[in-house]
């Protein structure tokens, strides 16, 4: 169909036409020409009129259909940029994407999936899948994909520089709605969740184990008491004094759970201020003395009278007595407990003994939950295995971190390191 504008260009053209042909025809006839002449200059003018007339036509109808390959979403242009947006979007996708043919050869991927078979020099794109990998779970599900079968939750593990976990769905891929003529799978990394559930397992179990010790203990005793024990004047009292132990111990394993698991959580807040440091060990210090005087060990506070630091004063004291007993827990007898303060670049508190030392091996996990290098003798010191664990985050809280050095049969050096108000700012 025909534009409006065409239309209404087509009666114009019409009319001054028969204008025309009119005025040739009147011309010749009060000329006196022949009557053979006219019909020629009629003619010319016709093919000229014709030649306007299509020229414009074809000029319309080439724009109009240039107009409708823009517009249209199937055109050229439309086309183009569809590619380009898949492209881009498959290549942003943390999962990985890889389809392959009946012939279980890579036909499409995304950068994902392509940094799985990160020994693979070049292009994986028409590779069969086993010049990729060795990974027996990957060919199996591919290939059960390829025959008709769906496979979900197909757990894969990658060993490069680092382990990861994926989770590898992988579906048939029908072009012609019944017969698989290739498969499509997709790799979603699950490596921190199976991480997070491994934590998670250590975690119930290590507590099951520290609260099963004590209950044991107390059970146990109670047992016996009840059977006529308690009528024992001789051992009735120490009976119950173990039970009172290990019900304090159970007591502070349930407070410092509780404490930690509200510091990751992040519903502790640091409320930091101002704290002359001296007066704030000087405090912990003497609260600890009648523990270190029955092993006979001796507290240094060595920070100078003036010094002050940038922190929450609760907390603070929090980190220190957790690092202080542990000092005089892990002690020799008759040994020394320094607390030392620098100020180079950030406020540094440092808690030195002159124990037995840890073994190198020991130090990389020394702050995770539960970890003891001696766990007999922490159990048997009255330890929950969590303080340098709440140490480590209530410092990670205040913007700063605890280091520790300790060389084998000289001592231990625990350091928490705090920025300074300055570098807050």
């Amino acid at each position: 169909m025909l534009p409006r504008r065409m239309i209404k260009y087509r009666f114009l053209f019409g009319v001054l036409f028969a204008a025309l042909a009119a005025l040739i025809v009147l011309t010749g006839y009060f000329l006196g020409l022949p009557s053979w002449l006219i019909p020629l200059p009629l003619a010319v003018l016709l093919g000229l009129g014709l030649g306007l007339l299509l020229g414009r036509q074809g000029r319309a109808a080439r724009e109009s259909r240039a107009a409708d390959q823009e517009d249209r979403p199937g055109g050229t242009t439309a086309i183009d940029f569809s590619s380009d947006l898949l492209d881009a979007t498959l290549n942003e996708m943390r999962e990985g994407l890889l389809v392959i043919d009946s012939d279980m050869r890579v036909v499409a991927s995304n950068r994902a999936a392509r940094s799985l078979f990160s020994h693979v020099d070049d292009r994986i794109n028409l590779r069969r899948l086993t010049e990729l990998t060795r990974n027996p779970a990957i060919y199996d599900a591919f290939l059960d994909a390829v025959r008709g079968t769906e496979r979900a939750g197909v757990k894969v593990e990658t060993y490069g520089p680092t382990k990861r976990i994926f989770d590898l769905r992988v579906v048939p891929l029908r072009t012609d709605g019944r017969n698989a003529t290739g498969a499509v799978g997709v790799f979603f990394d699950v490596t921190r969740l199976e991480r997070l559930e491994l934590v998670r397992q250590e975690f119930l179990s290590n507590v099951s184990h520290e609260l099963r010790t004590p209950l044991t203990s107390i059970m146990a005793l109670a047992e016996t008491l009840e059977a006529g024990a308690i009528d024992d004047q001789e051992h009735n009292r120490r009976f119950l004094a173990i039970i009172q132990k290990n019900a304090a111990r159970m007591h502070r394993l349930i407070d410092d759970i509780l404490e930690l698991s509200a510091i990751e959580a992040g519903n502790v807040k640091v409320k930091s201020e101002s704290v002359q440091l001296y007066a704030l060990v000087e405090d912990v210090v003497g609260s600890l003395s009648a523990v270190a005087a029955a092993r006979r060990i001796t507290l240094h506070n060595l920070v100078g009278l003036e010094s002050n630091v940038f922190a929450d004063p609760h907390r603070l004291v929090q980190m220190l007595t957790n690092l202080i007993e542990n000092a005089i827990k892990f002690n020799r007898e008759g040994g020394t407990v320094s607390i030392k303060y620098d100020s180079h670049g950030s406020d540094r508190i440092s808690v030195e003994d002159t124990g037995e030392g840890i073994p190198a091996h020991h130090l990389d996990r020394l702050f995770e939950r539960f970890y003891r290098v001696d766990r007999a003798r922490s159990r048997e010191l009255g330890g929950t295995g969590l303080g340098l664990a709440i140490v480590k985050h209530l410092a990670k809280a205040h913007g700063g971190e605890v280091t520790v050095e300790s060389h084998f049969g000289e001592g231990t050096q625990f350091t928490i390191e705090i920025p300074r108000q300055s570098n807050r700012l």
